[in-house]
């Protein structure tokens, strides 16, 4: 059990680190932006995240009328 445990935990170490080599080795490093609305591809094809269509679909609108009734 304690050698699989190592041995997974090892490995995962390993991911890690060759997984940022890049981000370590340059000049103010960062991991990559995928965030379908920052692609221009995706913006000139008029296609969003689903999570900013959201937060944009829950703006309150100034100009809407209350349903309450008094």
């Amino acid at each position: 059990m304690w050698k699989t445990f190592l041995t997974v935990t090892i490995l995962l170490l390993i991911a890690v680190i060759l997984l940022s080599v890049s981000i370590l080795i340059k000049k103010n490093g960062k991991f990559p932006n995928i965030h379908v609305g920052s692609n221009p591809a995706m913006r000139k094809r008029h296609i969003g995240c689903v999570e900013s269509q959201d937060k944009q679909a829950q703006k309150s609108n100034p100009m809407a009328v209350s349903e309450k009734s008094k």
